[in-house]
């Protein structure tokens, strides 16, 4: 059995979505009223490509490229903001994700943040949360974030050996990657998260311990750990690079143990919490919030969208010129309207393989139905030791085991319905050089 299928990250992934007719963002603006949403706004630039990076984002673009895509992503949140004025949408969490955010200059930082308050109406105890990499984290750029009210900084690091930072094809070393946790812990920011990869083709056990080792004395409050996926359209790929699944679990299985024998919580197969931390996992597969920008996603209610899903260069920028030039953003022109049988797939997914897993009293209560009678997979899960159910107070959860939480990237792709997988399949057979994430 390999343990490493897929990702399950979101559902249903941007690759099922397609083209829409006829929907308008006010008709759907009334599920951000009120307080509590989430608003993300993408920006798809990086100083370079990384070997195994599949995602939305390119590489090369000078100032002034961006400084045109901030002028669209002014113009559709100012577009955002006429149509959600009539439904008082307030947002409690601002998320920065990209590409590489800090690719920005420091005053188009400045203009992001300024746009942000100037659109939008945040609660007063709202989270920010931007990302960002070694090479481009500087003392002046996180002033900023930090005057913005920035709570929470993401940063991939991946590993502390020049030689595996090497096959994975990032663009800093490992000496870089200190310099900017130094200066990260430096500014007292409520949350740092440093990410590492599994799975690099000559990493052994030793070497990933290595890392997370040194990575325990910047005392971070989130460890994440990612299983290196090679998938089409990246350069490693083109490679002939192969991850060794077998060894990749074992590596995953050391390092959880590890990170946990340092007081971390593990609350999924990626996530691990410096005890006393946060768990902010409570209804993620019913709650709305608004993306901005190319690639930025939308959920409100059972309409998701985003612009179409590209991940080689030449189609990014087809993309990025088509978003540039979009006249009316509240034309929502592709995504997927789910059915009921498929939000209750999402809240599944969302929910079973992170603590505290699926409270099936809830579930009951928002579907009408029992979760192992409307997904009988789940009773052999719980028969296999994958899944366990646990009381906290009055409610139910069932829950991942600890094998369960390892396995999570193969349990979870079986939960993918027949038409999501289809319209995967027919996106992955026409996207020039591109797989699923």
């Amino acid at each position: 059995m390999n343990p490493y299928i897929q990702y399950m990250y979101s559902y249903p992934h941007k690759t099922a979505y397609g083209p829409l007719t006829g929907i308008k963002l006010k008709d759907y603006a009334g599920f951000l009223s009120g307080e509590g949403h989430g608003l993300y706004l993408h920006i798809p630039f990086c100083q370079t490509k990384c070997g195994y990076c599949n995602l939305f984002s390119v590489a090369g673009q000078g100032e002034a490229a961006v400084d045109r895509y901030l002028d669209a992503v002014e113009r559709q949140s100012v577009q955002y903001a006429a149509v959600l004025s009539a439904v008082g949408a307030g947002f409690s969490q601002f998320v920065i994700g990209g590409g590489t955010p800090l690719a920005l200059t420091e005053r188009q930082l400045v203009r992001v943040f300024e746009m942000a308050e100037h659109c939008f109406s945040f609660s007063k105890d709202r989270t920010i949360a931007v990302e960002t990499a070694p090479n481009q984290t500087t003392r002046e750029k996180l002033a900023i974030l930090k005057q913005a009210g920035v709570s929470r900084i993401s940063m991939g690091i991946q590993s502390f050996s020049d030689r595996e930072l090497g096959v994975l094809r990032r663009h800093h070393t490992a000496d870089k990657a200190r310099e900017a946790l130094e200066l990260l812990k430096s500014f007292a920011f409520a949350c740092v998260n440093v990410d590492f990869i599994y799975g690099i083709p000559g990493q052994t056990k030793e070497s990933l311990l290595a890392s997370l080792e040194e990575a325990m004395e910047f005392g971070p409050e989130e460890v994440f750990l990612y299983p290196l996926y090679v998938r089409q359209g990246v350069s490693l790929k083109q490679e002939g690079v192969v991850t060794d699944w077998e060894a990749a679990y074992g590596q995953y299985r050391t390092a959880s143990a590890f990170l946990q024998e340092k007081g971390y919580r593990q609350d999924s197969m990626r996530r691990f919490v410096k005890q006393g931390g946060s768990r902010d996992f409570s209804e993620c597969g019913l709650g709305n919030s608004l993306g901005l920008g190319c690639g930025g996603r939308s959920y409100l209610g059972r309409l998701h969208f985003c612009t179409p899903y590209a991940v080689n260069a030449k189609e990014c920028l087809v993309r990025l010129e088509q978003y540039e030039s979009t006249e009316d953003y509240t034309d929502i022109a592709h995504g997927i309207l789910l059915s009921q049988e498929e939000l209750k797939r999402r809240y599944l997914i969302r929910h079973l393989l992170i603590f505290p897993g699926v409270d099936a009293d809830r579930y009951q209560e928002q579907f009408h139905g029992d979760v192992l009678q409307d997904f009988p997979i789940l009773q052999d899960w719980l028969d296999g030791g994958y899944l366990q159910y646990k009381k906290q107070g009055e409610r139910t959860y069932l829950e991942p085991t600890q094998l369960g939480l390892g396995l999570s990237d193969y349990l979870g792709p079986q939960l993918i319905s027949p038409m999501v997988r289809q319209a995967m399949e027919d996106w992955e057979s026409t996207e020039p050089g591109a797989d699923r994430k």
